[in-house]
This record gives structure tokens, C-alpha cells and sequence, in this order.
């Protein structure tokens, strides 16, 4: 299967998500509309498309008009009924493209953040054998609305965490995607932002990203299974 992965910048991509569509076979392709280059392939000749994080904000259309192509991209997707996972900003731009509202969030997440299942989660193919409760690694600054006919499936004291819209598009605000050198690369950024020392958060990423990848991997894994049966009956 090829899969297409929207990125936002080098240092927000594939992650684990990578070896593990690589271990299954499937071909990764790159593709950012900042590159201002079209993409290698029409848009239906993907099994499915993964819309990974960035540094901007969701509605900064003024500082990045790419953004708003971008939109009208994921509509397009949508429309196509094409399996999706949005990531953190992919979350975000995916509930936007459904009219969602995006904005700040109350407070920033940043690091490691405890995020419960809804009960809408249980039978999800991609959420739904994840534990109900489990520590999240989380670098957000906005939120969004849940758009109008989805479901949420999971939030974190400060807002929603995960959604499903139709039965092929999914978000997911915390970064299951995520490598221990990829959080590293994040905290060691002079402009970033980060409400806690980046040594305590190194620490803290030491002690829980072995299990946080094999749950980012088996998420992956389930959306990837979604893919193929829809790319089967097709």
C-alpha cells in the first residue's frame, strides 16, 4: 500500500509510526505543501494518509497561506472517503477541514499527561484496545472542536484527545508517533517554550518511551489494518 505523509517540518515526522509500515511492507511518501511542488501522485492513488504535527498553529493562515490549501486538501480527502490519522496539528487541521473551531487551549501540554478513553472508544478499530487510561506524550499549544458527526474518544484534563469522524478519518492530540531522539531534538530548541526544564523532561521520557512506543506502534498497526480492508473491498 502507499501512504502518503503530510509533514509540517524535518523535525515532525514518521516517527515509530515508520518502522512499522516498513516492517509491514507498505511504501512511505513524504509530501509537504510548504515545498510548493505538487504531489508525486493523485491524491486516490493512496491507501491511506497520515497528517503529521508542526511548530504553526492550526489558524495561521496569514503567516503560512499554504495552510489554506492545505484545508482544501483534507477536505478533499475526506470526500474521497481515503483512510486518515492526523497527529497533534494534523488533529487539528483535520477537525478545521470538518468546520471544526481550533484555538488555544486553557493551558499548554507539554510532556508526559495522563489521557482517558471515552466509552465511544470501546469499539474503535484504532483507539479501542489501547488501555483507558495511559500517560500521553503531549507538545500543544491549541485545541479544537470536535466537529459535528464525529465521536470523541478521548481527553485529558484540558480538552479532547482523540476523535473519529465517519468510520476512515481518526485524530489524536498527543504525539503516539513520537521517538525518544525526536523529544530530545524538541527540548533542546532555544525558542521553544517549555514549562519545565528539559532535563526533567529527558528523564521523565527515559523512563516511559519504551512502553509509549509499543503503544503508538499498535495504534499505527490498527489504522494500517483499517487501510488494507478498505484498499481489499475496494
Amino acid at each position: 500500500m502507499d501512504v502518503l505523509a503530510v509533514i509540517h517540518g524535518d523535525k515532525v515526522r514518521a516517527g515509530t509510526f515508520g518502522s512499522v509500515l516498513a516492517e509491514r511492507g507498505h511504501r512511505l511518501e513524504e509530501w509537504s505543501l510548504a515545498w510548493n511542488m505538487p504531489l508525486p501522485r493523485p491524491l486516490h492513488d493512496y491507501g491511506s494518509v497520515l497528517v503529521f504535527g508542526g511548530a504553526m498553529h492550526a489558524d495561521q493562515d496569514d503567516q503560512h497561506p499554504w495552510l489554506r490549501e492545505e484545508n482544501f486538501l483534507l477536505q478533499r480527502l475526506l470526500e474521497l472517503r481515503i483512510p486518515v490519522l492526523g497527529v497533534c496539528l494534523g488533529a487539528q487541521l483535520i477537525a478545521k477541514a470538518a468546520h471544526g473551531g481550533v484555538y488555544p487551549a486553557l493551558q499548554p501540554e507539554i510532556g508526559w499527561f495522563p489521557v482517558e478513553l471515552t466509552g465511544e472508544a470501546q469499539d474503535d478499530p484504532v483507539l479501542g484496545r489501547l488501555p483507558v487510561r495511559f500517560r500521553a506524550f503531549q507538545w500543544h499549544y491549541y485545541t479544537y472542536d470536535v466537529p459535528v458527526g464525529a465521536v470523541e474518544l478521548a481527553r485529558s484534563a484540558v480538552c479532547t484527545q482523540a476523535f473519529r469522524l465517519g468510520e476512515r478519518a481518526w485524530g489524536i492530540q498527543f504525539h503516539a508517533e513520537v521517538t525518544q531522539a525526536q523529544i530530545a531534538d524538541w527540548a533542546s530548541e532555544e525558542d521553544r517554550d517549555v514549562p519545565m526544564s528539559p532535563d526533567a523532561l529527558l528523564a521523565e521520557t527515559e523512563e516511559r518511551i519504551s512502553e509509549w512506543n509499543a503503544l503508538g506502534q499498535a495504534l499505527c498497526g490498527n489504522f494500517l489494518d483499517v487501510a488494507q480492508r478498505v484498499t481489499a473491498a475496494a
